[in-house]
């Protein structure tokens, strides 16, 4: 008896011993990557801020012959800032996505495709109504909102102030705005999910269960003030951000959720595979993120299928269609 016991004991020191082992070596992975993680974050930043405080002195110099230029009408200065620099690097960006989109070529693009099948060419009535709503949405619900904003821009700080961001300062920025918009557009979204707006509201974007990058802004004017342009702007505006941040983030922003719409799974670039999915199943992947999504248990069928073991940085060539293949169709 005295034996079993004593075994039992040296078996239970044994796992103990296993469990503080593991959590030790746990300990030391975990705390050898976040040193890592520190000194390559400030290696990076470090770079880039010498590049940034070396090219500071042209950028700066640029920046005050245009408030020159556009001296007592710094508002035009703003709305091309604001809404023209933007829409030029989202129209330039579709506008190579649309070759893809009509003509299926170059063929080694549409290999990348996420819903084979779809889209194959594109419908060229569907994607007419669709450029004209987009464009319309562009000229006559973003410029005259973002004209309105700029009184209350002006409140919290002058977008069109003499001196330009820091680096430090800009990264800070960047990483508050994409909170931002990460909470902004998921409420916001979910609500538009209620069959109260749906049917009227935002049924319209979700007439594309395959999306193009185009249809990223094909939506009913409201849905494109409350769930595309507040959660983008409501950053700036309690930063008091600089025009030049405020460029940068909607460029950034028009160009993410242009990929985040493509239909294809690029090499080097984010994985669309989360929106696409909500595209598809319309109930699941509402935000941009996947942080509020994981918290709320919105994402819990996607982590179920084929999709959710592709949205990975695709950093070789070979499709992730190819190398992670959807299971076959069962027969009846």
């Amino acid at each position: 008896m005295k034996g079993k016991a004593g075994s039992m004991l040296h078996e239970k020191q044994k796992q103990e011993g296993h469990i503080w082992g593991s959590m030790r070596r746990t300990a030391f992975i975990l705390g050898s990557g976040l040193l890592l993680l520190v000194a390559f974050w400030n290696s990076v930043t470090w770079h880039l801020q010498r590049f940034w405080g070396a090219s500071g002195y042209f950028w700066q110099a640029q920046w005050e012959r245009l408030l020159s230029t556009f001296e007592g009408k710094e508002w035009i200065l703003y709305i091309i800032g604001a809404t023209q620099v933007p829409s030029l690097l989202f129209w330039s960006f579709n506008g190579l996505l649309l070759v893809v989109d009509t003509t299926g070529k170059p063929n080694f693009i549409s290999r990348y495709r996420i819903q084979v099948g779809k889209n194959e060419p594109v419908d060229p009535v569907k994607l007419r109504q669709s450029i004209r709503t987009v464009l319309f949405n562009q000229h006559f619900i973003t410029c005259p909102v973002l004209v309105f904003l700029y009184p209350i821009l002006r409140l919290w700080g002058d977008p069109c102030r003499r001196e330009l961001p820091t680096f430090h300062w800009f990264l800070l920025e960047l990483a508050f705005f994409t909170l931002t918009e990460e909470v902004m557009f998921y409420y916001s979204h979910r609500l538009l999910h209620h069959p109260t707006f749906y049917k009227k509201i935002h049924k319209k974007h979700h007439e594309w269960t395959a999306p193009i990058g185009v249809i990223s802004l094909y939506a009913h004017p409201i849905e494109h003030v409350a769930s595309n342009m507040l959660p983008a702007m409501v950053g700036p505006i309690i930063m008091g951000s600089h025009l030049s941040s405020i460029t940068v983030w909607h460029s950034l922003a028009l160009i993410t959720t242009t990929i985040s719409h493509c239909g294809y799974h690029l090499p080097f670039l984010p994985s669309p595979e989360f929106h696409d999915y909500h595209h598809l199943k319309f109930n699941q992947c509402y935000g941009v993120l996947g942080v509020l999504d994981h918290l709320h248990g919105t994402d819990t069928v996607f982590k179920q299928t084929k999709a959710y073991e592709r949205h990975i940085l695709l950093l070789g060539f070979t499709p992730l269609s190819e190398s992670i293949p959807d299971p076959p169709k069962k027969t009846e």
